[in-house]
């Protein structure tokens, strides 16, 4: 088995994003935190922005349905950055390994189209991959096979020939890893960076 090529998703894997980093300096309270992160500025509503709506859109629509939340609403993109809590060491450090070895590696992240931009400035590890599909840009998101085949169709510019099954794709998300693998990807499912080095071995990298 050769494999050409590793794809990696972002949050979970390299970075820790998690909108709890910011709420709890706003929310004191976990319970009442939990509500708001699951009722209001919620995972489905957060989602949409990283398929391509806008903020100023986003923004609007829960306004309009919780007007009392304003502040805490609005603090979601305002202050985002403090939702980005920098990178996982493990991880960054099991890409670095690849890349020291000289495998080719690629970006598929589901994320905003405005809010990638603060993380491609102020990480310069992004800029290291060969290429990044960002959903927010293409508005396709993840497990979609539309957003998949993208990005296949871009690496095999640079990648003469590439086959479905020389390709690994890491993510924390096992649904996003299951629809790689069902494109004939090998879908590695993130859940330590030991156990993902390990499944990397199984599939014939060495670094």
């Amino acid at each position: 088995m050769t494999i050409r090529a590793v794809v990696f998703d972002f949050g979970g894997v390299l970075f820790d994003w998690n909108p709890e980093h910011l709420y709890r300096k706003l929310i004191a309270d976990a319970d009442e935190r939990r509500r708001f992160l699951r009722d209001v500025c919620s995972p489905a509503w957060n989602l949409q922005q990283d398929a391509g709506r806008s903020i100023a859109d986003a923004n609007a629509e829960l306004l309009a349905s919780h007007p009392q939340h304003e502040a805490l609403i609005l603090a979601f993109y305002q202050r985002w950055p403090e939702t980005l809590a920098g990178t996982l060491p493990d991880g960054v450090a099991l890409m670095e390994r690849l890349e020291a070895a000289q495998v080719p590696l690629y970006g598929l992240t589901n994320w905003s189209a405005e809010t990638f931009p603060y993380a491609w400035e102020h990480y310069p590890l992004l800029h290291r991959f060969r290429h990044i599909v960002v959903s927010g840009r293409e508005r396709l998101i993840k497990p979609d096979p539309a957003i998949y085949r993208l990005l296949f169709a871009r690496m095999a510019d640079d990648l003469p020939d590439l086959q479905p099954s020389e390709l690994v794709f890491i993510d924390d998300s096992a649904r996003n890893a299951e629809a790689a693998s069902a494109l004939g990807w090998h879908g590695i499912h993130h859940v330590s960076a030991e156990q993902t080095a390990a499944q990397l071995r199984q599939l014939g990298l060495v670094f």
